[in-house]
């Protein structure tokens, strides 16, 4: 009888846990949505002209503290692997004030391109992104190879870019 309520308890606690992934986890996806953002300097970015390259694309909002912690790594990342071929695009979510966004990117001179999601359109592309920050790391065939909820493990996250620039010069050579 004990054995039989301890199963019990744990298939319950892997239902319950499954639940709360699925709840608060943006939807599973297998490729990337084909969106349009508008950037602050007012260019439009669809996702699917950047075929062909590593796409790293972060919902953030200023109003958290780990996304503004995060920044910096990304900076840095963008300075280093954009000229072999990354994009990063920093989309800032609905609920974030439009002027907070601008003066933010100002202040810590963000270098990629920095989107507002002002109709939510995106976060919701993306599997109704709720939590920030939030990150996919898009392979150069379109596939979200990486999400990840909260702060990045920057080094791991590097280590697979570089993996599929070199892949991707590779196969061009």
């Amino acid at each position: 009888m004990k054995t039989k309520d301890l199963t019990i308890a744990i298939v319950a606690l892997v239902l319950l846990g499954a639940l709360a992934f699925v709840w608060l986890a943006p939807s599973g996806l297998k490729q990337a949505p084909d969106i349009a953002v508008t950037t602050l300097d007012g260019r439009t970015i669809r996702l699917a002209e950047l075929r062909g390259r590593p796409v790293l694309v972060t919902f953030w909002a200023t109003s958290c503290p780990g996304c503004v912690q995060e920044m910096p790594h990304l900076i840095e990342l963008y300075h280093e692997l954009a000229p072999k071929g990354l994009e990063i695009i920093g989309i800032a979510m609905s609920y974030d004030p439009p002027n907070h966004v601008m003066q933010m990117a100002k202040e810590r001179q963000i270098p990629y391109p920095i989107a507002l999601d002002t109709t939510a359109a995106a976060s919701q592309a993306f599997g109704e992104v709720k939590l920030t920050p939030t990150s996919f790391l898009i392979a150069p065939d379109g596939r979200v190879v990486q999400q990840k909820i909260g702060e990045m493990d920057m080094p791991m996250v590097r280590q697979t870019i570089l993996n599929m620039l070199a892949t991707r010069t590779a196969s061009a050579g």
